[in-house]
């Protein structure tokens, strides 16, 4: 009978205090409809804004450029091109954005993990291997001869920038030795050499 009655005061307690009471929330703000044509948008501008090593040297000594890192704080401040800009992805709003570029005019050049080979510390490749996690050998064999996909962070990235306003976006399109002396990079463990 005490477990029936402790039972009872414990609903009425959940009841009353709304732990129990199912809540009804709006939709999320998320638009997977208002993303596929963002993307339809961003395809053929970034087409034609991948650029190789040369060029994007060649831009970023150019005054007002902007080179946006936008891998975690913690990667940047290991290391990072020398003069970039961080804002991590997931900081990504229009305050945020716009203390970092204030104009969207700005020319911006980006570049992630996956434009640079030799550090798979820092910038770590981001590949995804299907069924790589498979417990079943036959399984594993079989996935093993599926394509890797790659799932850079260069991507999202312009992506976001276009969607917030920003156009005269340029890319890094070349995977880069860390060691080409061409490269100039800043940061923590640079600095400890």
């Amino acid at each position: 009978m005490r477990t029936i009655i402790a039972a009872v005061l414990l609903s009425v307690m959940m009841a009353t205090s709304g732990i129990a009471q199912s809540k009804t929330y709006p939709q999320a703000k998320v638009s997977f409809e208002d993303f596929k044509a963002l993307v339809a948008d961003v395809e053929p501008h970034r087409a034609k804004r991948l650029i190789g090593l040369n060029e994007f040297l060649k831009m970023s000594e150019e005054p007002g450029v902007i080179i946006l890192d936008s891998r975690s704080t913690f990667r940047f401040d290991r290391i990072h091109l020398k003069g970039a800009k961080s804002l991590s992805f997931t900081d990504f709003t229009q305050d945020n954005l716009a203390k970092t570029i204030p104009s969207f005019d700005t020319k911006i050049l980006i570049y992630c993990n996956n434009n640079f080979d030799g550090n798979q510390i820092d910038f770590a490749s981001k590949i995804a291997r299907p069924g790589s996690r498979a417990s079943n050998p036959i399984a594993t064999q079989m996935v093993v001869q599926n394509k890797p996909k790659m799932m850079a962070l260069n991507v999202p990235t312009y992506i976001n920038l276009y969607g917030y306003g920003y156009r005269n976006v340029y890319e890094l399109n070349e995977l880069v030795k860390v060691s080409d002396p061409r490269i100039k990079f800043e940061g923590s463990i640079v600095a400890a050499k």
